[in-house]
């Protein structure tokens, strides 16, 4: 069995029926242009009320239209995020546009290989 770093899940459209249909559950998400590039890795924790729900919904707001999101419900999601942030590093060389516009503090390398 191998542990798979990468958030692969197919892409679905951020609109607000699939926002709407999201659990309210901890866990990790993307959110991607409308070619499938990362603009931003995020997470919903303790803090969100309703989960990944508020938080795709808030990105929503604040994005419009045109986006695209993928999700991973996971109780870890802290290092989860710290995770999905050092295998995009590793693999582009840089944090995602909109998360490094305020990086998390003490990144680590991730090599996946």
């Amino acid at each position: 069995m191998s542990i798979r770093l990468r958030l692969d899940k197919p892409w679905q459209p951020l609109t607000a029926e699939t926002a709407a249909r999201l659990p309210g559950q901890l866990g990790v998400y993307q959110v991607g242009d409308g070619q499938g590039s990362v603009l931003y890795i995020g997470h919903a924790g303790a803090r969100s009320p309703f989960g990944l729900r508020s938080e795709l919904q808030r990105e929503l707001a604040e994005r419009g239209v045109g986006c695209q999101f993928r999700v991973e419900v996971n109780q870890q999601y802290r290092s989860r995020w710290f995770e999905l942030l050092m295998v995009h590093q590793h693999d582009t060389g840089a944090l995602p546009p909109d998360n490094a516009k305020n990086p998390p503090p003490n990144l680590g390398r991730l090599s996946p290989f």
